[in-house]
């Protein structure tokens, strides 16, 4: 699997959810996993899932990952929901360890400041969002750097606003959930060859 962090912002659209993109774009022939950070707005042509239809999904300034795979032949859905929630926990565990104490629900991470009495509600660290081609299976996965220009309905948070990190120690940040997340499933591959199937 290979793994690429671009170093320029760029938006995310929705448009890199489509399959194939990475090797479009950047000639991978592989499965891989791509981090940048930049803005998003999600066009309505490109929405995945049903719920958000109608909905506002942008932000000015986001850390982006997309994630595809092509080992599993037809793309398994199914598989696809549990590889997002093994990266969800692994972000969540990367930023409990730099002192960003989150919760997860589902594929979301929330924040909640328990210095601050004021605030009464976790509010939304991430969006994410998981689907299928016929041929691989993608991911995104999106980190709120800023609360600025997120959708008003939606009480958000940005990492940068929770902590006294700045955007290089989020770029080394995706470096190592990248890493980790590629250990884990080189690591579930090499325990798939050294166990005994039960006949």
């Amino acid at each position: 699997m290979k793994y690429i962090r671009l170093e320029e912002e760029s938006l995310y659209d929705g448009s890199q959810i489509k399959p194939m993109w990475a090797f479009k774009q950047f000639r991978i022939k592989d499965s891989s996993l791509i981090s940048w950070i930049g803005p998003m707005d999600i066009k309505t042509d490109n929405l995945i899932d049903y719920e958000d239809v109608g909905l506002e999904i942008k932000g000015d300034k986001l850390l982006h990952f997309v994630i595809e795979h092509f080992d599993s032949q037809p793309a398994d859905i199914r598989l696809c929901y549990h590889r997002q929630r093994l990266f969800v926990m692994i972000i969540k565990d990367l930023l409990n360890e730099m002192g960003i104490k989150t919760q997860r629900k589902g594929d979301d991470i929330y924040f909640k400041d328990e210095q601050d009495e004021k605030q009464k509600k976790f509010s939304k660290l991430s969006v994410s969002i998981a689907t299928c081609s016929i041929s691989s299976m993608k991911i995104h996965f999106a980190l709120n750097l800023i609360s600025k220009g997120t959708p008003n309905d939606v009480d958000v948070a940005g990492v940068l606003e929770c902590s006294s990190f700045n955007k290089e120690d989020f770029l080394n940040f995706a470096d190592k959930v990248c890493r980790n997340y590629i250990n884990e499933i080189l690591s579930i591959e090499r325990d798939i060859t050294k166990t005994k199937v039960l006949i």
